[in-house]
């Protein structure tokens, strides 16, 4: 039975729960239910037409409703659905897949590849490899993990114990001991108050080294972090301060993590964020863009270093980790035709491209009195909002100027999105410049409209 959309609404509200919200929140305001979509843009169930600017979650980066993708699916259906990769069976997508990967990240020195469901998967993939490579290296003790608050890493226990911002830990907690947090390299909001951005990347990278020289760098696994904080704001570091990491981790020996479940495959301007940085990490945990949502894939990848561990003749280095769907063929067939668009179109250079017209636009943003800071790079971009410019008190989601904003660019034809205090773009990496000036065109008359209707 094919449901009317009054249907649809009534049973939404009534049976399903909605990841990130109170469920009477949804009860009380019925969500957008999103019917179609096409290229860069989006329908709801009456047909109204809206212009993406999040990509959905950050990851339909090569736009909705390709051919290309769902020619893949159709042909990868017709031959094989799905087949377990636990222990000695395989399939063809998953095999080329992870070859295809270690290519692309032949610079980062990439050697292997463990496939899950999602970046929540990856993320804890990455931190049970970390301890199960130091086991193996003769040195079970290193277990602990040191991350960034403001960080968001996912919702696992082990993922949710390394978040930073506590609206995503508190529900759950206690957590996995042993995951402790230092300080983001966020300029606008730091303990220091310090507003030199080259001096606070010294300063951040300075406490990673004095956290694990206080927690004793024989008892740390590894140091993860995201190129360019995504939930937790859009925080771009100065370009000094993954170097500095680099280095710090290298002093002690610790692994290096980079989350790149929002920043791999071209989000700001590179194929994977580290590199934007001029950093080789020693673990990677990706999703999001690696098919663009078109089918729930993630995947960690393993160093050179770390790979060769698992190498290592005469001792046990079973993986005794793995999900239901790792190296699922849909995805994995899907995501080798997303990779070929990547590399085709080149998105990243793309986003590079579109992203810096972005920024100029934003700048413009300024005269709001609403917006305490305005940062980005490459397609992903944010403006803080503040109910007090000479505080920066947040103005939160909550408000009634967010609310009006949202709904106002709702009302233009555009999808935003206020995370806490921050109103987040991230459109898909096909944005093109005239996107761009109908982006900022909504968010302008969304602004002009939610000071009006707030005054």
């Amino acid at each position: 039975m094919t449901m009317s959309a009054d249907q649809l609404r009534d049973a939404n509200a009534r049976h399903m729960l909605h990841p990130m919200i109170d469920p009477k929140a949804v009860a009380a305001a019925p969500p957008l239910i999103i019917d179609r979509a096409q290229g860069v843009h989006v329908y709801d169930l009456d047909g109204k037409r809206y212009l993406d600017t999040v990509a959905s979650l950050w990851n339909v980066n090569v736009g909705h409703n390709r051919p290309e993708l769902k020619a893949a699916l159709i042909e990868q259906v017709d031959k094989l659905a799905y087949y377990s990769t636990f222990q000695n069976t395989s399939n063809p997508p998953a095999i080329e897949l992870s070859a295809r990967l270690m290519r692309l990240f032949a610079p980062e020195k990439m050697a292997r590849v463990l496939f899950s469901s999602g970046g929540s998967d990856a993320i804890e993939t990455a931190m049970k490899l970390a301890r199960q490579y130091w086991q193996l290296e003769g040195r079970a003790q290193r277990t602990k993990f040191i991350s960034l608050k403001w960080g968001y890493h996912g919702v696992h226990f082990g993922g949710a114990s390394l978040n930073g911002n506590p609206l995503f830990r508190t529900a759950y907690e206690p957590l996995m001991p042993g995951c402790f947090q230092i300080e983001a390299p966020y300029t606008y909001r730091n303990t220091w108050d310090e507003t030199d951005p080259a001096r606070l990347a010294r300063r951040c990278a300075d406490e990673l080294d004095r956290a694990i020289q206080y927690q004793g760098p024989d008892t740390v696994a590894a140091f993860v972090a995201e190129p360019v904080l995504g939930a937790g704001g859009v925080i771009v570091p100065h370009e000094s301060y993954w170097p500095l990491v680099r280095a710090v981790c290298d002093k002690h020996g610790v692994l290096l993590i980079s989350d790149e479940v929002v920043t791999g495959f071209g989000r700001i301007g590179a194929m994977c964020g580290a590199r934007a940085w001029g950093v080789a990490p020693d673990l990677m945990a990706m999703a999001k863009g690696i098919n663009s949502g078109y089918v729930p894939l993630g995947a960690t990848l393993l160093n050179e270093r770390v790979a060769a561990a698992f190498d290592k003749p005469g001792q046990n280095a079973a993986l005794m980790h793995g999900y239901t769907y790792s190296g699922h063929a849909l995805a994995c067939a899907v995501a080798l035709a997303n990779l070929d668009i990547v590399e085709r179109e080149d998105l990243p250079g793309q986003a590079a491209r579109v992203g810096a017209l972005l920024q100029a636009h934003l700048t413009a943003f300024d005269r709001y009195p609403q917006v305490g800071d305005i940062r980005g790079k490459g397609l992903m971009a944010a403006l803080e909002l503040v109910s007090d410019r000479a505080s920066k008190a947040p103005l939160m989601v909550a408000s009634p100027f967010a609310r009006a904003l949202v709904e106002a660019a709702r009302s233009e034809g555009a999808i935003v999105r206020i995370q806490g205090n921050r109103l987040i773009l991230s459109p898909p990496l096909v944005f093109t410049p005239a996107d761009v000036d109908e982006t900022v065109r909504i968010l302008h008359a969304a602004f002009a409209h939610a000071a009006k209707a707030t005054a």
